[in-house]
């Protein structure tokens, strides 16, 4: 029966897509011997949090998403980040695959909150595997076989790839969602003040709000 081992060998900008998506350079390695026709692969990839260090400038960002820091040592915990399913081909011995994730800049997904958090260094991942083997039996029989739950891969991913994504697909922008009751109120303002932007609004309101505190 196969039983496969599996491995993240990097990461990359997946150039040309609908949405911002990184593609991870996943290794599938088979450690018995049967042919492998196909594999349907599900994997739950998770934020490790925990597994690294956070300056100050870090750590006042990340107050949405953890808290205070003097409570970290209740809050800080892993991150679900995302779910994806993949057809892997037939193959023997080892592969790798291409695994697509798609990405979101909307700052209402805690996880985005949290990759814009950071300025530096990398994200610890965690790779959760689970799905059905397709693979030749004795006498060629096509045979199936459940990939363990067991089945882990670790990868820490330069948070510098992430923002070369963002650049990518949203140079020097950042993307906010609003209510309609919001976006109606700031479009009155936008209207009425003969301003030329939303930016143009948004700065307005902003220098407004910092006077008003001064005084």
């Amino acid at each position: 029966m196969p039983d496969l081992d599996f491995r993240v060998e990097g990461a990359e900008v997946l150039k040309f897509a609908a949405v911002p998506s990184l593609l991870f350079k996943l290794r599938i390695e088979n450690l018995e011997e049967e042919p492998i026709r196909s594999v349907a692969l599900n994997t739950q990839i998770r934020i490790a949090a925990t597994q690294r260090h956070y300056d100050m400038a870090e750590q006042e960002r990340l107050l949405e998403v953890f808290g205070e820091p003097h409570r970290w040592g209740h809050t800080l915990r892993s991150l679900l980040w995302t779910h994806t399913v993949l057809q892997v081909p037939r193959f023997s011995g080892s592969t790798v695959a291409d695994m697509p994730v798609p990405c979101t800049y909307d700052f209402e997904v805690v996880w985005a909150k949290y990759f814009y958090a950071l300025e530096d260094g990398e994200v610890p991942l965690e790779f959760l595997f689970s799905g059905t083997i397709f693979y030749a039996g004795k006498g060629g029989w096509l045979q199936t076989a459940r990939i363990s739950w067991e089945k882990e891969a670790e990868f820490r991913l330069p948070i510098q790839v992430w923002k070369e994504m963002m650049e990518h697909y949203f140079p020097n922008s950042a993307w906010i969602r609003l209510h309609k009751e919001a976006f109606d109120q700031l479009y009155s303002y936008k209207v009425r003040r003969g301003l030329p932007t939303w930016e143009a609004a948004v700065r307005e309101l902003l220098l407004a709000s910092e006077q008003g505190v001064e005084r």
